[in-house]
């Protein structure tokens, strides 16, 4: 039932919101978002487990793939488009799936979350294999749609983890990895785009982002992999050389294009004085990780 869930109870500290000023309201609101960090550190070790788990599916040639319905939808939507800009992952490596389809993103809907066979329908349509990964997003924790798509990816032996806002949620049942973030009633009753919402970005922002460290795009704290699709992540590429080189900024220019725009390979030749074609096969002896090929130059 709706009135046991967390997510759905009153704020007791907002009972008078009407009657609030505007100072005041928006104070009560900071207040509260300040315990969700908080809340997602306690959920820390599953995901951890969770990201081992899409590591691996990554690395064995799956994808990671979010699924949910409204807010969570669009916040699963949200992760994997940017990762091919930030990681450069191809746009079928990283999918988010949202009830009702990709007009949902931008008006929702009615009805398509209540309906456990549009959740396989949906990873259907994207030929879902055992490889893959699927994360399952539900405020509730109880979205029909959700549920569907866990219950039919657990079937198939894809590994399935679910992101809720709410204790013993139903989801949870129906995944390897369960993670249950409890941010407390929110500010607006029910409206689980407020704390519910910031929790599962950031629980998001941990698992693609701790993921691609794990296949090696990353080198420090640098995205060596940034796609170069605009002049401002041209001159970041630039930049990033120059900070994991130490090289001026006429080096990493030229090298950047001596590596056909490719930051990571334009490092590995500044740091070993090899050439494009020496430093691809080093990256692919070392599953594109900088740090053990410039150990073996």
């Amino acid at each position: 039932m709706l009135e046991n869930l967390t997510t759905e109870r009153r704020n007791q500290r907002t009972m008078h919101l009407d009657q609030m000023s505007v100072t005041e309201l928006l104070t009560v609101m900071n207040d509260e978002d300040a315990k969700v960090a908080g809340a997602v550190k306690e959920q820390i070790p599953n995901i951890a487990q969770a990201v081992t788990a899409i590591t691996e599916s990554l690395r064995q040639g799956g994808r990671l793939i979010y699924m949910g319905a409204g807010t969570s939808g669009r916040i699963g939507l949200l992760d994997a488009v940017e990762c091919p800009p930030t990681f450069g992952t191809s746009p079928e490596m990283v999918v988010g799936l949202i009830a009702g389809g990709s007009n949902a993103f931008i008006k929702a809907v009615e009805g398509a979350e209540d309906r456990e066979e549009l959740g396989v329908t949906d990873l259907q349509s994207i030929n879902l294999t055992a490889k893959d990964a699927v994360v399952g997003i539900a405020a509730s924790g109880r979205t029909p749609y959700v549920i569907g798509g866990l219950a039919y990816a657990r079937s198939l032996g894809a590994v399935t983890i679910s992101i809720s806002c709410n204790k013993d949620a139903e989801i949870s049942h129906k995944a390897d990895i369960s993670i249950e973030i409890e941010n407390g009633p929110e500010v607006l009753t029910g409206s689980t785009r407020l704390k519910a919402g910031t929790s599962q970005k950031l629980v998001c922002n941990m698992l693609s982002t701790a993921a691609m460290i794990g296949l090696g795009k990353v080198y420090g704290n640098l995205m060596v992999d940034v796609q170069l699709s605009n002049e401002k992540l041209v001159e970041r590429a630039k930049r990033i050389i120059m900070e994991a080189t130490s090289c001026d900024l006429p080096t990493a220019e030229t090298t950047l294009e001596l590596a056909g725009r490719k930051p990571k390979l334009a490092i590995l030749m500044i740091l070993t004085g090899c050439t494009y074609t020496e430093a691809q096969e080093k990256l692919e002896l070392t599953k594109g990780f900088i740090g053990p090929a410039v150990q073996q130059a």
